[in-house]
């Protein structure tokens, strides 16, 4: 093949609600994006307990493998913090557990009373959230799979094992666990042990870019690849690829991996594990290439599709462009929640819960979807403002523009309601960043294109589409709203 012509690389990328096969042909100076399979990512309640549909994901995987045609790597990423339990034989020990289910309602309030949150925090840097692979662990203690568990294997990992048979666990993805130490990349050996959770129970870590095994001869004869097709670790927890595909010219801005959920930050060379870094619930997430990523889970765009799945369940207008429309017209800042409430972390019923949450603060209530759209979209305009100044006050890293990645990208009126609130610039895409930041990891790694994150940015800068926005210059609404008890309480 000649040096210049591009090379094929498949990223498995899979979200909370669909999974995607996407091509990367990549050269030195180009790089082109091809979805050639996108399947949907339905969890399963099943005696009471919401379970992800891995069979099926690992389907739509092999489906998407199948219709990529010849590639030189495959890389995976998928969401956090969820696993699978596997036997001495490696056969699956039943089907995951969705980080929405409600198995660990309790056991942080347990744990506060081994291990203080200072403590806690001090010794893995991560934000206090219900579904931490620390509180599903314990939460699981005592369970049949559990006991007879042999293998820990994270999501993505989960799936490299299927392609190749060789497990470990990748190191960005390890450390949303909360049983790692972001300042050394290594397991909170000392916090696991007071805990009784076993570490033993995860393979090897490993790093993006690093092999993770070749392809199975029953993979190849399933997929129609040819042998050999290395799988490489790439930034597996999908933020930290998003994160990687950052389209920056600098180091003084904030991002914003939008989809499902938002996650808002810096990226800084060490992590922050302050007393005041802890109050304000953010999180040292390890990212590509030695990086933390500083930042704050917000519910992001989940509170727009649970509210467009009740419309449309009961026969409302759930249009989202003709919704998005009408909203821009809404009366801005009318209603507003906090988009960080756990009240919006279960699925079902979004619209009278954002309702509920608004007459709980004193303020109107939505009078029709629209209305609720417009609320929804402030509110994590509002969220995202909040999230990046605590950021920039807790880090030190002071930022001159945000820049918006992932599905919410396309979401003009949104991204515009962010530059208005944070009073800075939004360059908004691209929007598979994810993909983008596997695939590039997976060339980086073969070869193909040199250099550090400065590089691969200036890469991106240079063949992707993106849009810029410019703040208003009248702020005193949001500056008035920010302040309110909505949002400070």
């Amino acid at each position: 093949m000649p040096p210049s012509a591009p090379r094929a690389f498949a990223a498995v990328d899979l979200g909370a609600s669909s999974g995607r096969v996407i091509v990367g042909r990549v050269t030195a100076g180009s790089v082109g994006l091809d979805e050639v399979h996108r399947f949907p990512n339905e969890p399963v309640h099943v005696g009471g307990t919401l379970h992800w549909d891995v069979l099926a994901l690992y389907r739509g995987v092999l489906e998407g493998l199948r219709a990529a045609g010849p590639v030189t790597s495959v890389g995976i990423d998928t969401w956090a913090v969820d696993y699978g339990l596997l036997a001495a034989d490696g056969s699956l020990l039943g089907n995951p557990v969705h980080y929405r289910d409600a198995r660990t309602e309790g056991v942080p309030e347990r744990v506060r009373q081994t291990v203080p949150p200072p403590e806690l925090y001090a010794a893995t840097g991560v934000q206090h959230a219900p579904f931490n692979t620390l509180y599903q662990l314990l939460a699981a203690r005592g369970t049949p799979q559990l006991e007879a568990a042999e293998r820990l294997l994270l999501m993505p990992d989960l799936m490299s094992y299927w392609l190749t048979g060789t497990a470990g666990t990748e190191l960005t993805n390890a450390s949303t666990t909360q049983l790692l130490d972001p300042r050394t990349g290594d397991w909170a050996h000392a916090l696991a042990a007071h805990l009784g959770i076993d570490l033993s129970l995860f393979p090897p870590l490993r790093r993006p870019g690093d092999p993770a095994g070749e392809v199975l001869p029953d993979v190849l004869a399933a997929t129609g690849l040819r042998h050999p097709v290395p799988v490489v670790t790439v930034g597996s927890h999908d933020t930290a690829s998003a994160v990687a595909a950052v389209p920056a010219d600098t180091d003084r801005f904030a991002y914003i991996s939008c989809g499902t959920w938002s996650l808002a930050g810096v990226e800084l060379d060490a992590p922050v594990l302050t007393e005041d870094s802890r109050a304000a619930n953010f999180t040292n997430e390890l990212g590509v290439d030695g990086t933390v990523r500083y930042l704050r889970n917000i519910m992001g765009l989940w509170l727009l599709q649970e509210c467009l799945r009740s419309w449309k369940a009961a026969g409302l207008e759930h249009d989202l462009a003709r919704l998005l429309a009408r909203a821009a017209q809404a009366p801005p800042l009318r209603s507003v929640v906090d988009a960080a409430d756990p009240a919006f972390l279960a699925p079902h019923d979004m619209p009278e819960r954002i309702a509920e949450a608004c007459r709980r603060a004193g303020g109107p209530v939505p009078r029709d979807p629209a209305e609720t759209v417009r609320c929804v979209l402030d509110s994590l305009a509002l969220a995202h403002r909040a999230a990046i100044e605590d950021a920039q006050r807790l880090s030190g890293r002071h930022v001159d523009v945000v820049h918006i990645v992932g599905g919410g990208a396309h979401n003009e009126l949104l991204c515009q309601l962010t530059a208005d609130a944070c009073g800075l610039p939004v360059v908004a895409g691209p929007a598979e960043a994810a993909a983008l930041g596997n695939i590039l990891v997976q060339a980086r790694a073969a070869g193909v294109i040199g250099g550090g994150r400065t590089a691969v940015r200036s890469l991106l800068r240079v063949t992707q589409p993106l849009r810029h926005y410019t703040p208003t210059a009248d702020r005193s609404r949001w500056n008035e709203v920010a302040a309110g008890p909505v949002l400070t309480r």
